[in-house]
């Protein structure tokens, strides 16, 4: 019977599995984003669809693949017949038809041809930048679509029928006021998709925002940026929108389930120039660079760097941070369970703070769960759970 236990305790161990496919072709680089990526060419896509096929055999697994996601890049770029390609690959590595299949597009990507391919390939999930409904806050993020483009692309999107469609919101745009995000939000809602996402607009190092912030051509704002935030949060859950994570919304049954088993330090391999993985005890991302990455997979190994072992108190440590930022929390026993080598007491401690100081709550379970005021600070938690896993272990 003891045996038998354990075996069923392994089994509800065995974590869900993603998959992650990043396609590095962009038309041209949001002045925001530090994604890797590069200009397509006729040649490049072919590369890069026989260097996904080959790279998909190089990592075994053995077990069905529960969510696939394709991001970059701009997925969507591609042609219907590379799409179609692409689809028969991550289709024959999957054991099957995944639970969610996710795709970013571009609203100037979308075309029915596309869709049509998408869909026939097993596609569930279309999640597109739109970004803001206003052409000025566009051209500050130096996106290419226009605003009708944005609405048609909406509009072809629901039509083709796909189970759950996602639109991407940005705020904190410079230039950017509290009136502007109100009517990007309420645009938003009327075109009824099934999920949003609500980003701050982040300035990463290597672009062209990052530089103008340099130069104090722009400026951060961290009170406009909470209040940002609240005004999504209220504003969305009012039209029906439960939130479920600091930057995400959904209707009921329309979370992405991708990303809660990413966020649960789930495992997924990540195929594609600069893709990160999560697999077989080890942390890692392939080389951002298309051509070496090619060269590295030809020659019968991935280009694996930022290697990480996941040891306990790495898993432990990111199952707090990333966590703490969904509204279900982090259940505390059920983790200590999971990785008992970690500094648990530590931990303890932390939790209690948090919730003295009303950043979190901690119900009779074991559960902590992030206040709105917590959620406003979510960076500054998460930089306090990776002191307190730093320290010695302490009663």
């Amino acid at each position: 019977m003891l045996e038998l236990a354990t075996a069923q305790a392994k089994a509800r161990r065995t974590p869900a599995l993603g998959l992650y496919v990043h396609v590095p072709f962009c038309a041209s680089t949001c002045d925001f984003c530090a994604f890797y990526q590069t200009q397509p060419t006729a040649a490049g896509v072919r590369r890069f669809l026989a260097g996904t096929a080959r790279e998909g055999e190089l990592v075994a697994w053995n077990r069905p693949v529960d969510t696939v996601f394709w991001g970059g890049g701009t997925p969507g770029l591609l042609s219907p017949r590379a799409l179609t390609e692409l689809g028969r690959v991550v289709r024959h590595r999957s054991g099957g038809q995944p639970r969610e299949w996710s795709v970013e597009m571009a609203p100037a990507s979308v075309t029915p041809q596309r869709l049509a391919a998408l869909k026939e390939a097993g596609v569930t999930r279309i999640s597109m930048g739109v970004q803001s409904f206003q052409p000025a806050l566009l051209a500050a993020l130096g996106r290419q679509h226009t605003l009708p483009q944005a609405l048609r692309a909406c509009d072809s999107v629901r039509t083709a029928g796909f189970a759950s469609v996602n639109l991407d919101l940005i705020f904190a745009i410079p230039g950017q006021g509290l009136e502007a995000w109100r009517a990007d939000l309420d645009a938003a809602v009327r075109l009824a998709p099934d999920h949003i996402s609500t980003y701050c607009l982040t300035f990463e190092e290597d672009t062209a925002l990052f530089v103008k912030l340099s130069q104090g051509r722009v400026r951060r704002d961290m009170e406009k940026e909470a209040a940002f935030y609240t005004e999504a949060w209220e504003r969305l859950e009012a039209a029906g929108y439960a939130q479920y994570e600091v930057s995400n919304f959904a209707r009921p049954g329309h979370q992405c389930r991708h990303n809660l088993n990413t966020w649960r330090m789930e495992e997924w391999v990540g195929l594609g120039p600069s893709a990160a993985s999560q697999f077989g005890g080890w942390r890692s991302s392939n080389v951002a660079d298309l051509g070496q990455w090619l060269a590295d997979v030809d020659a019968g190994h991935r280009a694996l760097v930022d290697r990480v072992e996941l040891t306990p108190r790495v898993l432990a440590e990111d199952s707090l941070i990333f966590g703490l930022r969904m509204n279900e929390g982090v259940d505390l026993p059920g983790l200590h369970a999971r990785f008992p080598e970690a500094p648990w007491e530590n931990v303890s401690g932390l939790a209690g703070r948090l919730a003295e100081e009303g950043l979190a709550t901690m119900d009779g379970g074991g559960r902590l769960r992030l206040t709105l005021r917590g959620q406003l600070l979510a960076d500054a938690v998460g930089a306090q759970i990776i002191e307190a896993m730093a320290e010695p272990a302490h009663a």
